[in-house]
């Protein structure tokens, strides 16, 4: 029996992550039924079984792949890139952009499971730590670099964009107009960077 190379196996997993992520968006995690992931992978349930365990286990790969991508995002260009990225339309369908709605869908999802399930929150907390550690390690370069305004610890930085990223999803959520948001953003940045002084 021929062996399947590992780029087919992490083709048909980013497949099964691709569909199942458009799939808990559009109808939570309890609608997401395996006939509808089947449909949106367009897969057999023995294929999306094989790569993952269980839906519990389908839901939390996908949240913490947009934890990761966050991540990256965050390590080269800080939390607020995140909030902007959300805002913005995707470029293609690469996998490489985003789809702010889809993305939207999942986190709303996993904010709604975080406050009825003490085992999903407790194997969340995990992944949900990644993009803290990486958001509070891009603050510490930036104020190295001294761009970073040094009167406010580096936590309470990372607090306050960590409650801003969640003010956004929540309007999102509710359905508000994101299309004046760039200059909230603009004022979050400015919020944090570092105010030389003129003499």
């Amino acid at each position: 029996m021929p062996r399947v190379s590992q780029d087919h196996l992490d083709a048909r997993r980013r497949q099964i992550l691709d569909g199942a992520r458009s799939c808990f968006a559009r109808h939570g995690y309890e609608g997401a039924t395996v006939r509808r992931l089947e449909e949106a992978t367009g897969l057999s349930r023995g294929a999306i079984f094989h790569h993952f365990r269980d839906k519990e286990s389908l839901f939390l790969a996908l949240a913490e792949d947009d934890v990761l991508r966050m991540t990256e995002v965050v390590a080269e260009q800080g939390l607020v890139q995140v909030m902007r990225d959300l805002l913005s339309t995707p470029a293609g369908s690469g996998g490489e952009t985003l789809n702010p709605a889809d993305w939207l869908g999942t986190r709303l999802e996993v904010s709604r499971r975080l406050r009825t399930d003490p085992e999903f929150r407790a194997r969340w907390a995990e992944r949900s730590e990644q993009l803290t550690i990486a958001t509070r390690e891009r603050l510490l370069r930036q104020r190295e670099a001294g761009n970073l305004r040094d009167d406010v610890d580096v936590d309470v930085l990372t607090g306050f964009l960590e409650l801003v990223l969640e003010g956004l999803v929540s309007h999102l959520a509710m359905g508000l107009p994101a299309d004046d948001m760039d200059p909230v953003l603009d004022l979050v940045e400015e919020t944090v960077r570092r105010h030389r002084r003129t003499h």
